[in-house]
Formats: structure tokens, sequence, C-alpha cells
């Protein structure tokens, strides 16, 4: 698999085939980048199981939180991996611990692991590198253009974070 490309249709048929999906490093801060991930999954029909031992036994957007991947009572199908690239490995030893395993191993933008995720895919598991499920999600839907929105509108502003959601959070704390 060359993880440098990825096709529309391998990340489609991802995307299209799994319902429930663990997010490791999960957050419950509403500004992290995890968090707006979870709520836009959440809201396209995903089941989403949060993980983070400092939060566990506690609900993040509703979702009962764990510590780790095998305190989840249920089979998943994607691990959504949102931790630095350092933690993959830890990551993927748990992974593999799992019965049954995943279809599918998701590392965030930013993540890339090549041992580790030949190491899952030798065990049959699809992986995806330095991709993000809501922005391929919203690209293969049309809900997103390529510059971010689709508003049929470009511009070459940089967006002020005087107005909209993330200063909305910042301004909150």
């Amino acid at each position: 698999m060359n993880h440098d490309a990825y096709d529309n249709t391998y990340i489609g048929g991802i995307l299209n085939s799994v319902k429930t999906i663990a997010m490791v490093g999960a957050s419950a801060n509403d500004v992290r980048p995890s968090y707006f991930v979870l709520k836009y999954l959440l809201a396209k029909g995903f089941s989403v199981i949060p993980i983070n031992p400092g939060q566990a036994g506690k609900e993040i957007l509703g979702r009962m939180t764990y510590a780790r991947l095998a305190d989840i009572p249920e089979p998943i199908d994607m691990v959504d991996i949102f931790r630095a690239a350092s933690a993959v490995p830890g990551i993927i030893d748990e992974v593999l611990r799992l019965d049954p395993l995943p279809k599918v191993v998701w590392m965030q933008l930013g993540v890339r692991h090549d041992e580790a995720a030949a190491r899952a895919e030798a065990a049959g598991i699809k992986v995806v590198m330095n991709r993000c499920p809501k922005i391929e999600y919203g690209k293969l839907s049309g809900e997103i253009g390529w510059t971010g929105v689709n508003s049929g509108v470009l511009s070459s502003k940089k967006p002020l974070m005087r107005q909209g959601f993330q200063s909305f959070g910042v301004r909150q704390k």
C-alpha cells in the first residue's frame, strides 16, 4: 500500500464500511481538533467511542469514555488515532490484541508510523495515515471543496480569530 497517496475509492470504501469508531486521544475540550472530529462523525451517524485515560468513566458528547481499547464492551470497526506518532506502536499493540480485530486503523493529520502500519497490515487491517476522516468524508460527500468550505467563494485573506466557532470556544475559557 502506498501511504503517500490514497485513491478516493479506497477512502470512500473505508468510510462506507465502518460504523463503530474508537477515537484514541479524544478530548473533552471543545476547542481541540479531536472534539470537532468526534462531534462531526457522531452527526454523520457513526458510533464513536472516546478513548482517553484521563476522562475514563465520564461522557464526552454523550458517549462513555474508556481508558483503553480493551475496555470497550463491543466490537469496533475502526481505530482513529489522535496521538503523536511516537504513541502509535503501543496503540497498534493494543489493536492487535483485540478480538475481533478492527477493519481499519486511521492515523490523523501529521501522524505517520510506517513500521506500526506494516504490523497492522500484516494482520489484515487496512491503514490510513496522515489524513482526517472528517476532512475526507466532507471532501467525498461534497460538503467541503479544496478551499475548506463549499461556499463558491475563493479568498486569499487569512481568517481572523475574532469571529467563528474557534474564537467562541477560546473566549469561553
